[in-house]
C-alpha cells in the first residue's frame, strides 16, 4: 500500500484510502462497538462498519489485480470508485454498514460521472462529498439529526467552504466531523444520557482521518487510532465531559422491534420505491441504500417474514441475514441472560451452499456461507469464531483462495486469547474428511493433526461450466464448456456433465482410493449422482460413494476421493 501522499483523487488514491480507511476502522472497532447505543444497543457498528470497508477494500483490489500491478497499468479513477462503491453495497452490514455503503456510493457516482477523467482535483472532491451526503441521507426513511447523517452533512459542508487541493478539503472535512460528532450528544437524548457521541458518527470520522492522510500523509491529531476528547472538549457546554467509552445501555429506550432484517436486492426502481413504503409501515431503522438494479435493504422489524416477503414481491432477495435482538439487549427488559459457559474446543468452516452448511452444522460444526462470487472476509471468519464461543478452534477455510483471509482471522482470533489451528483446506470435501475424524476429547494437537491428516488425504475436484474462453492446461476452452479440475487445474474439457464427471472420477481413482464423496449443486442434472454411483460400484471394487445436496454452491459437482 503506497504510504506517499497522493496529489489527486485517482484509482491509487482510492486504493490508498479505502486500506488506510480499514486500518483506522480495524484500530477504533471496539472502541466503537464499546460506545453504540442508538438505534440499538447491540454493540456492533464499529465491526460492521469494519466489515462492510472490508468488502469495499476486496473490491478494489480486485480490480487493481485485473489491471497488472505496474503503474502505468493501473485502472481508470471510473473502475476503482466502482468497485468501491459496490464492494461496499454487497458486503454492507447492520444500519451504520449501510450508510456508509450508501456515502461511498455517492462519492462514486461523482468520480466516475467522467469514465475517461484519470483523476479529479479539490473541486471533484468536495462535489463528492457532497453528494455523499446527501446521498445517505436520502436512503434513510426518517433521518434523525446526532448520527452519522449529521456528521456527513457537517463534513460536506465545511468542504464546500474550502478553496484548494484535495488535502485541504480533506483536512476541512475531517474537522467539520469532528466539531459535527462533538455536538451529538446534545441533539440525541440517548447519547447523552448514555455519556457517549454517535458511533457511526465515530466511524465516518476515522474514514475521513483516513482520507486526511491519503493526500496529506500525516494522521490528524485526533485521527483514526486517537479520541477526540479535545473536540468535545471544544464544543458547547455539556458536551465537554461526554467521553467516547460508556456502559449506558440500559438508558436507551425499549421495546422497539426484535429482529434486524438485512438482504440484497435485485429489483428495479418503481418496485423498491413500494418496497420502501411497505417497509416503513412494517418497522424502524428503514435504510435501502444503491440502485442499478441491486440494493442493499436494512430494517429493524417485529415480523422478519413479512420484511423478507416484501423483497421477494420487489424482486430477487437473496444473502438474507435475521438477527434476533435477544434477551438483554435495547429491547427487552428483566433480568440478563447469564453468560454462556465457553466450550472447549469448536470448529469453523467456511462452505459453499446451504446443503452443505447444513451438513456441517449436524456435524456440530459453526459454519460461514460463501456464495458463488462472495467470498467471506476475514472480520466474518472471526465474527464466526467468536461465535463459537470456545477455546479452542479449528478453522476449516475449505478454499485454496481464502488461505490469507483465514491466517488473518486466525491471527486476530488469537489476539483475543483464542487458540486457533488453521487447517489449510481447498474443498469443502477435504472439509469433510477432516470433520469425520474430528475427536474433541482429545489433546488438541493430536486432534488438529489427525484432521489435517485426513484432509491431506482426501484428492478433490470440482466440475463446473466455463464463463468466458480461456487459456487452461487441457487447452483452451470456451464460454459454455464443462471443465472438470482436478486439485484446482482443469484436467478435462467436455460438453455433457455426466460424462466430463466420468472422466475426471476415472482419473481420481485411477491412484486408488476406498471412499468418492459426492456433493450435488442445484444446477447439476438430477441423475448424474446415480450414474456416477453405478460407475463406481461396477468399475472399482471396495469402493463406497456418498452422495450430499450442497444447494447453490457455484460449482455443479464437488468431488472427493479418500
Amino acid at each position: 500500500m503506497p504510504q506517499v501522499p497522493q496529489t489527486f483523487f485517482d484509482a491509487l488514491a482510492v486504493r490508498t484510502w479505502c486500506g488506510l480507511a480499514l486500518r483506522a476502522l480495524g484500530r477504533a472497532r471496539e472502541e466503537i462497538d464499546a460506545i453504540n447505543v442508538y438505534p440499538v444497543a447491540d454493540g456492533d457498528t464499529g465491526t460492521n462498519l469494519y466489515l462492510t470497508m472490508e468488502s469495499a477494500v476486496a473490491a478494489v483490489e480486485a480490480v487493481f489485480d485485473g489491471h497488472g500491478t505496474l503503474t502505468e497499468r493501473k485502472p481508470p479513477l471510473a473502475d476503482a470508485a466502482r468497485a468501491m462503491a459496490h464492494g461496499a453495497l454487497i458486503g454492507a452490514r447492520g444500519n451504520s454498514g449501510t450508510i456508509l455503503a450508501q456515502l461511498l456510493r455517492g462519492m462514486a457516482q461523482v468520480l466516475a460521472a467522467d469514465g475517461e477523467t484519470a483523476h479529479t482535483d479539490g473541486e471533484g472532491l468536495r462535489l463528492a462529498l457532497r453528494r455523499a451526503a446527501d446521498s445517505a441521507r436520502h436512503a434513510v426513511a426518517h433521518p434523525v439529526e446526532g448520527t452519522v447523517l449529521s456528521v456527513a452533512s457537517a463534513a460536506a459542508d465545511a468542504a464546500d467552504g474550502t478553496e484548494g487541493d484535495c488535502g485541504s478539503v480533506a483536512r476541512a472535512a475531517y474537522g467539520g466531523a469532528c466539531a459535527a460528532l462533538a455536538a451529538t450528544p446534545g441533539q440525541l437524548a440517548v447519547l447523552e444520557r448514555a455519556g457517549v457521541v454517535d458511533a457511526g458518527g465515530r466511524g465516518l470520522v476515522a474514514v475521513l482521518a483516513a482520507l486526511v492522510e491519503t493526500f496529506t500523509g500525516e494522521v490528524p491529531v485526533f485521527g483514526a487510532h486517537a479520541r477526540v476528547e479535545a473536540a468535545l472538549a471544544s464544543s458547547s457546554p455539556g458536551v465537554a465531559d461526554v467521553t467516547l467509552c460508556g456502559d449506558g445501555p440500559e438508558a436507551v429506550q425499549e421495546g422497539g422491534p426484535a429482529f434486524e432484517v438485512i438482504y440484497l436486492l435485485e429489483a428495479d426502481d418503481s418496485a423498491v420505491t413500494r418496497l420502501r413504503q411497505r417497509l416503513d409501515t412494517l418497522g424502524d431503522s428503514l435504510v435501502v441504500v444503491g440502485g442499478d438494479g441491486l440494493w442493499n435493504v436494512h430494517v429493524h422489524v417485529d415480523d422478519a417474514g413479512a420484511a423478507v416477503e416484501a423483497g421477494v414481491e420487489a424482486g430477487r432477495p437473496y444473502r438474507i441475514r435475521i438477527t434476533h435482538f435477544g434477551l438483554g439487549d435495547v429491547h427487552t427488559t428483566g433480568a440478563e441472560r447469564p453468560p454462556r459457559e465457553r466450550a472447549q474446543r469448536a470448529v469453523v468452516a467456511v462452505v459453499p451452499g446451504e446443503g452443505l452448511a447444513g451438513l456441517y452444522g449436524e456435524a456440530g460444526a459453526t459454519t460461514v456461507l460463501a456464495r458463488p462470487g462472495e467470498p467471506p472476509a476475514s472480520g466474518e471468519l472471526v465474527a464466526a469464531v467468536r461465535r463459537a464461543h470456545a477455546r479452542e478452534v479449528v478453522l476449516l477455510p475449505n478454499d485454496a483462495e481464502l488461505r490469507h483471509t483465514a491466517a488473518a482471522a486466525a491471527e486476530q482470533a488469537r489476539a483475543e486469547g483464542i487458540r486457533v489451528a488453521l487447517i489449510p483446506t481447498r474443498s469443502a470435501v477435504q472439509g469433510i474428511a477432516a470433520l469425520a475424524v474430528h475427536e474433541p476429547e482429545r489433546r488438541f494437537d493430536e486432534d488438529v493433526v489427525s484432521m489435517t491428516s485426513a484432509a491431506g488425504a482426501t484428492r478433490y475436484a470440482e466440475v463446473a461450466v466455463a464463463e468466458r474462453q480461456s487459456w487452461t492446461m487441457a487447452g483452451i476452452c470456451q464460454a459454455g464448456d464443462v471443465l472438470g479440475l482436478v486439485d484446482g487445474d482443469v484436467a478435462v474439457i467436455g460438453a455433457d456433465v455426466t460424462a466430463t464427471a466420468r472422466a475426471v472420477l476415472d482419473r481420481m481413482l485411477a491412484a486408488g482410493g476406498e471412499l468418492v464423496t459426492l456433493v450435488l449443486g442445484d444446477e447439476a442434472p438430477m441423475s448424474v449422482a446415480d450414474i456416477l454411483e453405478t460407475h463406481v460400484r461396477e468399475t472399482y471394487l471396495a469402493v463406497d460413494t456418498v452422495v450430499y445436496r450442497g444447494g447453490r454452491q457455484g460449482a455443479l459437482l464437488l468431488i472427493g476421493v479418500e
